[in-house]
This record gives structure tokens, sequence and C-alpha cells, in this order.
């Protein structure tokens, strides 16, 4: 076992590739790593300092003007997957000034009437940040398949139309990051059967949720369309097995490490004579 607990790397063991299917993934296991729940708990908490290393770093070279890269991590799932304790267990470990939170719902009348990637654009991390999307532009294809908001032309139009957009932006220097926190239908009743057990959680409960359950094999078949059509070089996709919160955590902040330590962000050189500055203090 390596010294964080993996065996493999996770951005290579859980990228999807040619013929991958998703009916093959096991929601409930921890693919690459060794370690048990509380070993996990203790590697992510000790990785939390390289991320927010690298993120500050990313974050000061961006404010010295000598780079354009940022990261941005999509999170789709179904309901109750997760989403949300990716970004208080993972991202909310960085300093949130470097940080910006996107979570799209039903889009409004206004974005209605321009293209569907039109709201989404507006809302890419500037150079420095980490950019998160709790949902994305991916639901256009995945709500507007299986309820058919769309006709299959322009399901299909849309599949090229996200292709051609997350190259463009992968070209200007954005690390994307696209994952799909795959939880099993049995492991989702008893987290929305808690919420429901539980008064402090009734807030987050929707019944909607219940109806989308209803078409679990429709969402899968449009997940692996999304796979097979927008898994690219440029932008891959990611499946994380999430039935054990404490490992998709675990691995969606391997992938970001892995992105940034890519990217390599320096700290910026002082523009200024140190120990010149040293003296003047001194004195003063």
């Amino acid at each position: 076992m390596s010294k964080h607990g993996w065996h493999a790397d996770a951005s290579e063991i859980l990228r999807v590739g040619e013929g991958f299917r998703l009916a093959d993934i096991d929601p409930a296991t921890t693919p690459g790593y060794q370690g048990d729940k509380r070993r996990g708990q203790k590697d992510l908490a000790t990785r939390v300092h390289d991320l927010d290393e690298l993120q500050e770093r990313l974050w000061a070279e961006s404010r010295a003007d000598e780079t354009t890269d940022a990261v941005l991590l999509v999170l789709q799932a179904m309901d109750s997957a997760g989403k949300g304790g990716i970004v208080r267990h993972v991202v909310g470990g960085v300093d949130p000034q470097g940080v910006e939170l996107a979570a799209f719902k039903a889009p409004t009348d206004e974005e209605r009437a321009q293209d569907f990637l039109w709201r989404i654009e507006k809302r890419l991390p500037a150079p420095g940040y980490i950019g998160v999307f709790d949902r994305s532009h991916y639901e256009d294809v995945l709500i507007g398949k299986v309820r058919a908001l769309a006709d299959a032309a322009e399901i299909e139009r849309r599949y090229d139309a996200i292709n051609e957009f997350e190259a463009r932006v992968a070209a200007t220097g954005t690390r994307i990051i696209k994952v799909m926190l795959h939880i099993s239908p049995q492991e989702q009743t008893e987290r929305l059967m808690e919420r429901l057990d539980r008064p402090d959680k009734h807030w987050k409960y929707n019944p909607g949720d219940v109806d989308e359950r209803m078409l679990w094999p429709d969402y899968m078949d449009a997940y692996q369309r999304v796979f097979d059509r927008t898994s690219t070089d440029a932008a891959p996709w990611y499946v994380v097995p999430a039935d054990h919160k404490w490992y998709a955590r675990l691995a969606v902040q391997e992938l970001l490490l892995a992105a940034l330590k890519d990217i390599d962000p320096q700290w910026p050189v002082a523009d200024f004579d140190v120990a010149a500055e040293k003296a003047r203090l001194a004195a003063s």
C-alpha cells in the first residue's frame, strides 16, 4: 500500500475509457484504494493540506498575472449521491477566496431564451480559481433525454456543442474534471429514508426524487450515452463509486490533487529586493 492508501492512480482507474460500461461498475466498491473507512478519513484529512497548498499556489500565481490556469470540477449524480459532501469536505478544505461554486437549478425564463450553454459559460472559473459545478450543462442531455424535454436531434446537437465548448475551455488553461458519483438505488433509498426519519433533514427531502427513482434505468442509459459521446481527452469523465461517502470524497480529492500537480503552480518570485526590504523593515 502506498503512503496514502492508493495502490493505483485514481485519475487512471476511475477514468471513462473506450469500451466503458456503467453497468459493470459496482457502486459499493473502492477501486484503487486499499484502506478502510477509518484509514480513508485519516488520509482525507491529511491530504487536504496538500490540496490547500496547491490551491493557494495557483491563486498566488494568478494574482501575479503569471498564469491562465484554473480547475473546473463538474459534479453529476442521482439525488443524495453526495455532491454536497464533496463540496463541504473536499473543496471546503481550501481557502474559499480561490473557489467559485455554481449550483445549477432549473433554468429561468431568461436562460431558456438562450442556448443551453449560455448560463454555463457565465460561471466558468477565472484564472487561479477552482470552480465547482453542482450539476451542470449535462442536465440538458440527461433530464432533457429522459424526460423528453428535447427531441433526439437536439440532444445529439447538444453532445457536439458540449464537446466543442469544453475543448475551447480546456484550451484556455482550465483543467476540466467531470465526475459522476455512482450510487446504487438501494443506498439512495437508505439516504432518502434517513432524511424522512430526521426532522433536521426534512428540508433536504424533495418528493420529486421518488419520481426520478422510477426512471432509474432510463437515467443510467442516459449517463452511458453521455460517457460514450462526451468523455474526451480535453475533458474526460470519471465514474466514482459513491455508496461509501468516505471513498467518494477521497477519490475526488485525488482527482483534484492530480490536476493541480499537473499544473504545478509556483509561488511568484518577489518583484522587489528582499534583502533591502528586510533592512528597511528592521530600521523602521
